[in-house]
């Protein structure tokens, strides 16, 4: 009897590699945990300019981040 690969992962998963997972690639989502960004309400907290600084983060990341956070009903600060 083998277990579906979704009932492995999410025994086995890190809740704090959850925000933005699949949303953004694992570099950028690592930065903002280094930051202690781990929520929207944090991330809306900084500028697009601020979140740009940090590693993983071009603009194809950036818009993918935009346009979820939008869909969310956040937006950054603005500078």
């Amino acid at each position: 009897m083998s277990k579906s690969l979704n009932s492995v992962y999410s025994i086995n998963y890190d809740s704090k590699e959850e925000f933005l997972s699949g949303v953004i690639a694992v570099p950028a989502r690592k930065a903002l945990e280094k930051e202690k960004i781990d929520s929207l309400e944090k991330l809306s907290r900084y500028s697009e300019k601020e979140i740009m600084q940090l590693h993983g983060f071009g603009k194809n990341t950036m818009v993918k981040l935009k346009n979820y956070m939008s869909d969310h009903q956040f937006s950054f600060t603005e500078a």
